[in-house]
Formats: C-alpha cells, structure tokens, sequence
C-alpha cells in the first residue's frame, strides 16, 4: 500500500521505456482508497460505537467487498518492476526499510502513548507482550504486503516457470488452513497482490484481449457485483470466516467472499479510472491524487494509531446519531491534516522522513530525477 516508495515499483512498465512523470491516475485511485479505510474506521469506531452493526451496515460492505483486496492489487502490480529488476537482497531490504521501520516507529508510539498516559501495566513482561501484539495487529496490511512482496519474489527466481508458480501459490497460500494471528488476513489479499503483479506482465495479446471485450467484461463483473453485495453478510468477512473451509457453508462464505472482492475491485478500479479522466484537472481531485495518494503509507500509520488509542477510551455511550457522524466528520478531517502537516514537516529531514513516513527526503528524489513518492 501505499506510497510507490512503499509497495509500489519505482516505475511502471510503460515508464521503463523513458517516460520520465508519474502516472497520477494510480495516485488517484490510492488516494480515494486510503479515504474509504479511514471512512470504514469511523463507521466501526465512532458510527457504531460497542455494537455490532457496522457488520451488517451496506456502508461499511460497499467499503470493505474491495477497498483492502484492490490496495493490494495496485501494490502488487506497482512492485513489479521492483521486483523483476532488483536482487533478492536489495529488493527485500529496501521493502523492508520503506514499510517495516516506519511501523516500528509509529508502534513505539503507540506504545508511549498508551502506557505513559492511558492505561499504564505494572509488568514489563506485560509491557513487551502487549507491545509485540500491538506490533503485529495494528498494521496488519504492511505485514500483509511485505509478506506477499517476498513471496513473489522467491517465486520469481525461475523465469520460465515463475508465472504460473505465483498462479498456484495464490490459490495455495489462499486456502491453507492456517488461522494463528493476521495469517487470514494475509492469505486473503495475497492472491489479489499475485493478481496485479501478474497484470504488470502481461503480454501484449492479453491486454488487447481484455480491451477488446471490456464493456462485456465490466457488465458482468457489475452484475456479479451486486449479486455478491446482496448475498455478503457478518460470515463473509475475512475477519469472521478466517478465510478457513470446514464445511459447506463456510466454503459458501469464503468463495462469495473471493468472488465478491475480485469483481467489485475491478468495477470500482474501472470507476475509479473513468473519474480521474474526466476530473483530472479539478482541484479536488488532485488533492486526492498528489496530496492524499502519495502520502497513503502515512495516512494508514496515522490512522491506525488514531484508532487503536481511541479503542482505550469510552466515549460517544450517550451520543445520539447526528453526534456521532459530526464527531467522525471532524475525526477523519482531523486525521488527513496531522498527516499532510507531519509530511510537509519532515519530508526534507533526512533519516527522519525515512523513519516516520517511510520514504527518502524530498531533495534526494529531485536530485535522482525520481518519478517515486
């Protein structure tokens, strides 16, 4: 997810010919993501405080059937290049220091803040367990795409046979019956990361392939779309179902929650695409594509952090609907200020802007010509 730096390539296929500027449709695309993530977090947090609605709420299903599935799908399709073209050493150390060490960061402050100023343990045993489940649960999508990074890039080791290893290993990793942890969450988003990465290969017939039948294909996927939306319910989510297959009923789930997030990932990728065609040059929506799009990794730390300590604190018990939506107003516009203003701060700082929001000061990129975040 998130910023090029993070989980996308360095270039896009189409760049590597020479083409020297960003293809801000994609930083379009991640911008209005990464609001649907913290518009699902209000609903969950704030909307529907301590009940359990938002499962059952068609604003957080029409967010949640796609926003995590095509997050990955960009990631995977913007790492591509990252991952053809870099060694196995320096392509994993790079992913590890654009997305690990920026959440060790923001961890830490979690951590500071919640037991030097919310709820304090006694125990430093307590302490270091706490601080490890935080470390792991909190941002469970960056360890999702660094995962599913080195993943594919082990499988690529084999030219000739590395696509249809990556292929299988979607449908492998997808339904091995492993629940410890985030592993349903990752063996959830890591087929849609194989999925993009493998449309970045593409070869030229199949892209004219799917040109060439795309208003049929986007019929269908509409029509499979909301056939899904009407069957979803609390057991579809990943969250529920742990992506996990006993029975006939649990294999009901989890195909309809496959099939739901790929065909409402690609409607909403195409809807999204059609909106930047015709907004592109409206400030708005180039708020959402430079401003919002380019700071997504960012955007998800601080939003995560937000959450997670408002998780410790009872409010909003006697609020009454208005409220609350008033207060998630004010919440979601809040968390997009501290972050553009945390990024404006330190974007020039050196090894700090490396370690807070996970890409290299601005003056080294406009010294290296690069097209990244």
């Amino acid at each position: 997810m998130l910023d090029h730096t993070t989980v996308g390539a360095t270039e896009r296929g189409s760049r590597s010919a020479g083409a020297n500027e960003r293809d801000l449709s994609f930083d379009f695309v991640k911008g209005v993501l990464i609001i649907l993530v913290i518009m699902g977090h209000l609903l969950q947090s704030v909307i529907y405080r301590d009940t359990d609605g938002f499962w059952l709420s068609p604003y957080f299903k029409s967010i949640y059937m796609f926003h995590m599935p095509l997050f990955m799908a960009i990631s995977g399709y913007l790492s591509s290049g990252a991952i053809v073209r870099k060694s196995f050493t320096r392509g994993v150390n790079d992913r590890a220091g654009q997305l690990l060490l920026p959440m060790i960061f923001w961890c830490a402050l979690i951590w500071a803040a919640k037991f030097f100023v919310i709820a304090p343990l006694s125990s430093l045993t307590g302490e270091l367990l706490d601080f490890s489940m935080e470390f792991i649960g909190t941002y469970w999508f960056i360890w999702a795409a660094f995962a599913s990074f080195l993943l594919i890039k082990l499988f690529t080791t084999s030219n000739r046979l590395s696509m249809c290893i990556i292929g299988a290993s979607a449908i492998v990793v997808a339904f091995v019956p492993i629940t410890l942890s985030i592993a349903p969450l990752v063996r959830y988003t890591y087929p849609f990361f194989c999925l993009g990465f493998l449309f970045a290969q593409s070869i030229a017939w199949q892209t004219s392939v799917i040109l060439r039948h795309k208003s049929l294909l986007m019929v269908l996927l509409s029509m499979v779309t909301c056939l899904c939306f009407l069957a979803w319910g609390k057991e579809t989510y990943a969250y529920n179902n742990l992506v996990l297959i006993h029975d006939a009923q649990s294999a009901k789930q989890v195909l309809l929650m496959f099939a739901g997030s790929g065909a409402a990932s690609a409607v909403a990728m195409q809807f999204m695409f059609q909106c930047w065609r015709v907004g592109c040059s409206v400030r708005a929506a180039r708020f959402v594509a430079v401003e919002l799009g380019q700071s997504t990794l960012l955007l998800y730390l601080v939003q995560g952090a937000v959450f997670r300590l408002m998780d410790l604190i009872k409010f909003g018990e006697l609020w009454d609907l208005t409220t609350r939506i008033a207060v998630a107003g004010v919440l979601g516009v809040a968390i997009v200020v501290i972050a553009i203003t945390i990024r404006r701060i330190v974007r020039d700082l050196g090894y700090v802007s490396r370690v807070v929001v996970g890409a290299p000061p601005r003056s080294g990129l406009l010294k290296s010509q690069s097209v990244i975040n």
